[in-house]
């Protein structure tokens, strides 16, 4: 089965302006689909490709870039070792996983500037920024980064080409979808939340007539291979690392959803997991989501790295973590959440979800929160921040995740009175259907993608 990725037409547009003028750097999660993607992009939009896998390239191939001084027997050695011929400007050159082979990346300031054939390279953050401190990062590089199948790519994957278009049309038209169709997107959406974005456990639930099971198990040999990574890490923070990712699904489960360091040991600080959580950030397995203190002046000068949340960066991902194997099993599981009936862990999902699109849409993470002294609690709690980017005249959208149908809107009113003058638009996303209203506007978890769609 094959996948339909947005990042392709990415690809498209540096092939387009860049003229060979810059190499590509495609950054992403482990078996985030990198590999696959840009082998296609060679296939079709090239007279030929090379993919170099600098996981299991020859001793030849490596020491090849020594040879940087003289390209023609550079480009000679590579065609022999692939059995492929290169047409100058006509050809592609792939260099896969390329934090296994630090070297190969400095090179390409020289590769580029020769400019007979265009040069796209992948790899996983995980390594990369590691495996940099020696060698020179060439200034001809551009770098994009991917991520999970988003929701209209999983729409796509399920052949609901229609069904989207229809849900594009009533967000632009500022109406609801017709009950039956709302439930239709509603449970696809479920399905989505259920399975993730990680293009082997959507091929896995696909090819097995719908399995949720068949997912999981896809799922479960990537997070293995994530566990494996991190037992890779650095030993100075790599037991941090491992702790703080165990326990993701235990915060998303709370109230507040923050990291709480004493879960993790007695007189534990931020500042002892700064770089833990960079790690995880970097390597794309999480989205990392800090509290902005004061919308009034901006997120990033008022962010408080003493209260973050952690969230997975695929919502499937997060399922398989969150539940044992024999829990998914029998698919009890799958059928109460499909049903809406796991009051207990459904909001998390939901607010992972939430998370998972803002940032493939290029959004940093914020939140807010005002604790009253009278109350003994927090008496605003705002899930997500996003804000018009103006430095002169910033206007902040709250974002409130809804997963039940009956809920309460005194956060946002009391948000609003205290900041009333900077605030745009709001936005609930909940389960019910589409309405625009005063103040903002309720929109369904399945239309959510919407407000960042550029058609």
């Amino acid at each position: 089965m094959e996948l339909k990725r947005k990042v392709y037409d990415k690809l498209l547009e540096w092939k387009n302006q860049s003229n060979g003028k810059t190499s590509l750097l495609v950054e992403g999660a482990r078996r985030i689909g990198k590999s696959t993607i840009v082998k296609k992009f060679g296939e079709e939009q090239y007279d030929s490709y090379v993919l170099i896998d600098f996981s299991k390239a020859s001793k030849t191939i490596k020491d090849n870039f020594d040879n940087l001084d003289n390209l023609d027997k550079f480009y000679q050695t590579i065609m022999l070792e692939y059995n492929v011929r290169l047409y100058i400007r006509k050809s592609l050159i792939i260099f896969d996983e390329i934090q296994k082979f630090p070297k190969a990346r400095e090179a390409l300031k020289h590769l580029v500037l020769d400019g007979r054939y265009d040069f796209v390279e992948t790899g996983s953050l995980i390594s990369i920024k590691e495996n940099v401190s020696d060698i020179i990062i060439p200034s001809e590089e551009e770098k994009i980064k991917m991520y999970p199948l988003d929701f209209e790519e999983f729409l796509w994957a399920s052949n609901e080409h229609i069904l989207l278009d229809y849900i594009k049309e009533c967000y632009k038209n500022n109406v609801q979808l017709d009950d039956s169709y709302h439930k239709k997107a509603s449970i696809l959406f479920r399905e989505y939340m259920l399975v993730g974005g990680m293009p082997q456990s959507v091929v896995a639930y696909f090819e097995n007539n719908k399995d949720f099971y068949e997912s999981d198990k896809a799922k479960r040999l990537i997070l293995s291979m994530y566990e494996d990574d991190i037992k890779k890490a650095a030993k100075k923070y790599k037991y941090k690392v491992s702790s703080i990712f165990e326990n993701i699904p235990g915060y998303l489960s709370t109230h507040e959803k923050k990291i709480v360091l004493s879960e993790i040991g007695v007189n534990k600080t931020f500042n002892m997991y700064s770089e833990s959580l960079f790690w995880l950030e970097d390597s794309m397995i999480c989205n990392l989501c800090y509290k902005c203190n004061d919308p009034n002046v901006g997120f990033a000068l008022n962010r408080n790295e003493s209260e973050v949340k952690c969230y997975m960066g695929d919502t499937g991902l997060l399922v398989s973590l969150a539940f044992s194997e024999n829990e998914i099993s029998n698919n009890q599981l799958y059928k109460n959440i499909m049903n809406g009936k796991l009051s207990l862990n459904e909001g998390m999902l939901h607010e992972n979800l939430i998370a998972q699109t803002l940032v493939a849409n290029g959004k940093k993470l914020y939140f807010y929160n005002h604790y009253s002294k009278e109350k003994h609690r927090n008496d605003i709690e705002i899930d997500f921040l996003i804000s018009n980017e103006s430095k002169t005249n910033i206007k902040v959208y709250p974002i409130e995740v809804k997963s039940s149908k009956n809920y309460s809107n005194s956060s946002y009113n009391k948000f609003k009175l205290k900041f009333g003058k900077k605030i745009g638009e709001s936005y609930i996303v909940h389960p019910k259907g589409y309405q625009k209203h005063e103040n903002g506007i309720k929109i369904p978890s399945y239309m959510f993608f919407c407000l960042f769609d550029k058609q």
